[in-house]
Order: structure tokens, then sequence, then C-alpha cells
């Protein structure tokens, strides 16, 4: 696919990472429509660097706890631009529980905003790809979806669905989109501190962190290919191996 032209939704995409991938597709010729939640502030201020990098993008607020929300952001975007060709989700929530100690209220938490709205999403998004057109839709997903632990047990369990739902979205969804999912690893520090950077890097093989351009890199090479489909494509320093 040429980014060129294409339009883009990019949920979770005021920060961090998922402000990364705006500014990478935005720098490529994409339009793309910047959805968040609470954070305003920041959408806006992605939004203004990206045009003025000579980007195109808009910021669209849903509250991804509303199912009635959740479906008005693929409309958004084709109202704002034009047909998506591309959809990144991005979105995410990540808090601590292990298997004993996680409640029902925030194992439901967990599963409807990083399981259920991106299959709500890849299903707005794929019924408005017409016949001829090719489509991309990217997860981004967790090394523990591959090989779970007991540590953010219900985080952990939505990716472990997530790598599932992209192979079946995968052969669903096939020939004209393609369903990729991205198993990152520790790509920046958490906001806020508190952490021991120093034991999460020396679990990493790379002993480093990711950071955004690998993550760009991989996203880049996911949209730009249109034979690799349903396929996983870990991005972790090794970690995943240990």
């Amino acid at each position: 696919m040429k980014l060129s032209g294409s339009v883009a939704v990019v949920t979770g995409g005021a920060k961090r990472l998922g402000r990364a991938v705006v500014l990478a597709l935005t720098e490529r010729g994409a339009r793309v429509l910047v959805h968040y939640g609470k954070s305003a502030d920041a959408a806006a201020e992605t939004v203004a660097e990206a045009r003025r990098r000579g980007g195109e993008a808009a910021s669209f607020q849903a509250d991804l706890t509303d199912e009635a929300a959740v479906h008005q952001v693929i409309p958004a975007a084709r109202n704002r631009f034009a047909l998506v060709d591309i959809l990144i989700n991005s979105a995410s929530i990540f808090e601590r529980g292990s298997f004993t100690d996680t409640t029902s209220a925030g194992w439901d938490r967990h599963f409807l905003i990083n399981l259920k709205v991106p299959w709500l999403l890849s299903q707005d998004f794929a019924a408005q790809v017409e016949a001829g057109r090719t489509g991309k839709i990217i997860n981004l997903g967790d090394w523990r979806g591959l090989r779970p632990g007991t540590d953010h047990f219900a985080y952990t369990m939505t990716k472990v669905g997530l790598h599932g739902l992209t192979q079946a979205m995968a052969l669903a969804l096939a020939p004209n989109i393609q369903v990729n999912y991205l198993a990152l690893g520790a790509m920046l520090e958490p906001e806020g501190g508190g952490v021991d950077m120093r034991r999460i890097i020396a679990r990493v093989p790379a002993g480093r962190l990711g950071g955004e351009e690998a993550v760009v890199s991989a996203m880049l090479f996911l949209l730009t290919e249109d034979f690799v489909t349903g396929e996983t494509l870990v991005v972790d320093g090794g970690r995943s191996l240990v």
C-alpha cells in the first residue's frame, strides 16, 4: 500500500507510541484521524505538530467504554477525509493485577478496551472498504500475548485474545484487508515513573528500551508490504526468549 494519500485512524493517537505512529504516517503523506479519550490537550498538540511538519491530521474524541461512541470513530474519519485505508488499534489500558487479586470489574474493563473495541472498530472499518480496494489493520499487542505469565493478568489475557483475533480476522477479511499484530516489549519508560528501569532492562537481551523508532519501523513494514497477513512481528529486544 502507498501511504501517500491514504487515510488512517489511530486510536490512542494523542500520546507516546500512538503519537509517534501518527507523525510517521502524516510525514509520509497519510491523512490521519487522531482518536483520543481524555487527552484533549495532547491530541491537539499532536495534530498541531503533524501540521507543522507539513502533514494533515485531525483529532476526534470518543469514550471507548461507550459502544455508541466507538461506532462514531470510523465515520468521523470518513466525514473528515475519505474512505479509511488503515486502522491502527493502539489504545489500551495496562493495570496491575495477579490471577488472585484481579477483580471482575478490572477484567471487564480490560476486555472492553483492549479486545472488544478493536474488534468493533475492525468491523466498522472492513464494512467501508469497497470492492477492489485494499485495507490494513495493525493491532498493537504485547509479547505477553505470546508467552502469558501471571503479572498484569487481565491485560495479558486481552493481548492473548488480540493475537488470536488478529489471525481470525486475517482469514475473515482476506484477500483485500491484511491484519497483523505487533508484539511489543519494553519500548518507553512508564508515565509517572516509580518503576526500576534497570531491573526491566536487565531482562531484555538487547540491553535497552526499544523506543518509538522500533515501533514505527515495524509498523511501516507491515503497512507497505501487501503479502503479509495474520502474522506477528515481535519487537521486544529478545524479551520473549528469556
